[in-house]
């Protein structure tokens, strides 16, 4: 991570603020006078600049409000916190315009001060600003043909201002979609702001979404933009728009309507040019059944939906991703890419990957760190695969199709390839290969010394069992339950002990 640069000529401020973000594990840099930083930013290259920059305002050599300019200059998209003393408030706000995150009257609370410098780290690293290049966003793949028609979906939109819901699991790549909607679009040159609405507590995403005036609430020291002003003349992405509060919604639905709203506690309406792309893994209709969802906003969104598919169905890219996430992760920590072998590929294919691109991704991640040698062998790949000693062993593994149907995004994970599970249900010439698998398992986790081998075993069955039938009848409960031969209220309770809600 960046160092966050600190400039005041009182020493004490600097080190009471080293001390205090050291603790936190944030690196520091100071100044004692704004003509260091600038000699220190005319030297450093785009990727040694600061995390952030927290400036007083009145020093010997420059103020802070020329070096806010100066810096916004080389660094439009760094957050800089302005230090000031009471009197100089009101120069201070007058400058908000040029680009300051945030105001830190003296003398300063220092929990509060670490707060608030730790909540600008969060937002450079979370969000996008209107300087960010698009041309660095990670490119998207896929062979498979629901890929194909998400592209071309992609391409019919591309000169089209309209709103757009994109609809997929988490894990899938809506994030990916939307950019790519945003830079293929006519407001490619302006800026790009994401926001998670599951993400921030619901009283502070009022603010977060249209900004604040100065003294709505308690702490609110200063005017504050929100995401629709920041996103002006570009494009606003929603993410996770179904898990908004239910009185948000109504503000919202005003800002699609006409462009107009207000700030929290402001009585002047704001106008913004904005194009709203919003994503959800949820069932939109049904929260509107439900009265979680207002009716009117969601017709208001759903002008075009984009569903994007899980990545169960487009096995055929798991090969193609893997190969990818490996590259980018040798690249990240600057080691050789590895490699991976056919064999370990068919048990990547075969995996449902509850957590979609996401979790590929994640575990291509964790194999370039722990996987001992260049070549990934099936051996090398963790649990939840289901790569048992015994099935390690054999030279290639047999390939297990995914399931049909999705698998909750936050159920347990799966110790067994789903095919053992699917095939126990509807093939018995499974049935010898599956205990095969089972006591290999069984003898594997008996050898390491675990004690709890029968509940380990019976979870694992017993989940695997229960996702299979639940796939094999879309979802419906009840008929899953009478194939398995188990009364309704068995499988209800079973689903919410094993946490496959």
């Amino acid at each position: 991570m960046k160092p966050i640069w600190i400039v005041d000529d009182d020493q004490s401020i600097r080190f009471v603020l080293e001390k205090a973000l050291l603790r936190e594990h944030l690196p520091t840099r100071s100044f004692s006078n704004s003509r260091d930083v600038l000699a220190a930013l005319s030297t450093a290259a785009d990727d040694e600049g600061p995390q952030i920059l927290v400036s007083d305002i009145r020093m010997p050599g420059g103020s802070g409000l020329d070096l806010l300019e100066k810096v916004k200059a080389k660094y439009p998209g760094l957050p800089v916190i302005i230090m000031t003393a009471f009197s100089d408030l009101d120069s201070a706000v007058s400058a908000f315009q040029g680009g300051a995150f945030e105001y830190l009257p003296k003398p300063f609370d220092l929990t509060k001060a670490v707060e608030l410098i730790r909540r600008a780290v969060e937002e450079s690293q979370r969000e996008e600003v209107s300087e960010e290049r698009m041309d660095d966003a990670p490119e998207m793949l896929g062979q498979a043909p629901a890929m194909q028609d998400v592209f071309r979906a992609i391409g019919r939109l591309a000169q089209s201002n309209v709103t757009v819901l994109i609809t997929g699991e988490s894990g899938s790549g809506k994030e990916l979609v939307a950019r790519a909607l945003h830079k293929h679009s006519p407001r490619a040159g302006g800026p790009f702001v994401a926001i998670n609405t599951a993400a921030i507590p619901k009283d502070l995403l009022e603010s977060e979404l249209f900004g604040h005036e100065r003294g709505a609430f308690t702490g609110a020291q200063t005017m504050r933009r929100g995401r629709f002003e920041q996103a002006d003349g570009g494009t606003l992405f929603l993410d996770e728009i179904g898990d908004m509060p239910f009185e948000l919604q109504t503000r919202l639905l005003r800002v699609l309507s006409d462009g107009h709203f207000y700030r929290v506690g402001g009585h002047s309406a704001v106008k913004t040019n904005v194009r709203v792309i919003a994503a959800t893994h949820q069932d939109l209709e049904q929260r509107v059944k439900e009265g979680g969802f207002r009716e009117d906003l969601f017709h208001r969104l759903n002008v075009i939906r984009l569903r994007l598919p899980a990545l169960r169905e487009r096995r055929e890219d798991v090969s193609m991703l893997t190969r990818h996430f490996l590259q980018q992760s040798a690249l990240q920590l600057g080691v050789e890419p590895k490699r991976i072998s056919d064999a370990a590929l068919v048990w990547l294919e075969g995996f449902a990957f509850p957590g979609n691109v996401r979790q590929l991704e994640n575990l291509c991640h964790w194999l370039t760190v722990m996987a001992p040698a260049q070549l990934i062998e099936p051996k090398d790949l963790p649990p939840e695969i289901g790569v048992s000693r015994a099935d390690a062993a054999q030279p290639k593994p047999v390939a297990a199709p995914m399931l049909a149907e999705a698998a909750p995004a936050h159920s347990t994970p799966s110790y067994f390839p789903e095919a053992v599970a699917v095939g126990f249900l509807a093939r018995s010439d499974s049935l010898q290969e599956w205990e095969t698998g089972l006591e290999g398992e069984a003898i594997a986790l008996l050898g390491s010394g675990r004690l709890d081998v029968w509940d380990v075993l019976t979870k694992r069955f017993e989940s695997r069992l229960i996702l299979a039938a639940l796939a094999n009848t879309k979802g419906r409960r009840i008929e899953a339950a009478h194939k398995l031969g188990i009364g309704r209220n068995t499988i209800t309770r079973k689903i919410q002990e094993l946490g496959l809600e």
